[in-house]
């Protein structure tokens, strides 16, 4: 998500590059980043970064709910409002428990406009996990999944981790697209699926620490141990919840 103003007259939204901080751990880069990203300093001492981090992408039309996915997940509050559309990619950051493991999560929001397509999959083969959203009260957006597959099999790496989540669960009463046609085309592309609402919160945790669990049993799990079932996961934490996941 972007500001409403562009920033000068000569600012050019079709324009995204990367910069790396580097240096020794304790130097301030994290506090720099912080700085410059929220225009704040946070005192204390900072842990050093995690060792173990994934970049994880967020995908799918404009407007299905990415940003206020990301938001969700990472303050756990829902922005009510009109949103202006991501300008090329944002990220956040977040830290998740897994088995006792810290991963890091860094999280890009992408714009899902088509002018944008371009600039987003330069940075396809630098995620490890890409979470493609639609909204269900969109059958557009829906339809245009098979798109995005074809863009992330030809962009990302092969053995990329991929979940399909149908946003805006919580306005069934516009529902466009039902629960299994969503699972129907997950299954076809074996991959695991769930509806999510990025307003109440339901299913956007699991869905991340799904993922983080995935990326991180790939990383440290010894060869000869049982490898982890991204699909089983997620059916298991759905029954204790007594919500619904096709996976």
């Amino acid at each position: 998500m972007e500001p409403a103003g562009p920033a000068g007259a000569g600012y050019n939204e079709a324009l995204l590059h990367k910069t790396i901080l580097v240096g020794d751990s304790g130097v301030g880069k994290t506090s720099l980043l912080v700085q410059f990203d929220q225009g704040k300093f946070i005192p204390g001492s900072f842990s050093a970064t995690v060792g173990i981090g994934f970049t994880v992408m967020l995908l799918g039309d404009s407007g299905v709910g990415k940003t206020c996915f990301l938001l969700q997940f990472r303050d756990g509050a829902f922005l009510s409002g009109t949103f202006i559309a991501t300008v090329g990619i944002d990220f956040r950051n977040k830290v998740v428990a897994v088995d006792g493991v810290k991963v890091k999560l860094q999280i890009w929001d992408t714009a899902g406009q088509e002018r944008f397509r371009s600039v987003t999959h330069a940075y396809y083969r630098d995620a490890q996990a890409l979470l493609l959203l639609y909204d269900i009260t969109s059958k557009m957006s829906f339809d245009n999944i098979r798109a995005w597959l074809t863009e992330i099999h030809e962009y990302a790496q092969k053995d990329v981790v991929i979940m399909l989540l149908g946003n805006k669960a919580d306005v069934s009463s516009e529902r466009a697209v039902r629960t299994e046609d969503g699972a129907s085309l997950a299954r076809e592309y074996g991959v695991p699926f769930m509806e999510t609402s990025a307003k109440t919160g339901m299913n956007v945790e699991l869905a991340f620490l799904a993922i983080a669990k995935e990326l991180k049993q790939r990383a440290l799990q010894p060869p000869d141990e049982p490898r982890f079932q991204i699909h089983d996961y997620i059916e298991a934490q759905q029954k204790k919840s007594g919500c619904c996941a096709f996976a």
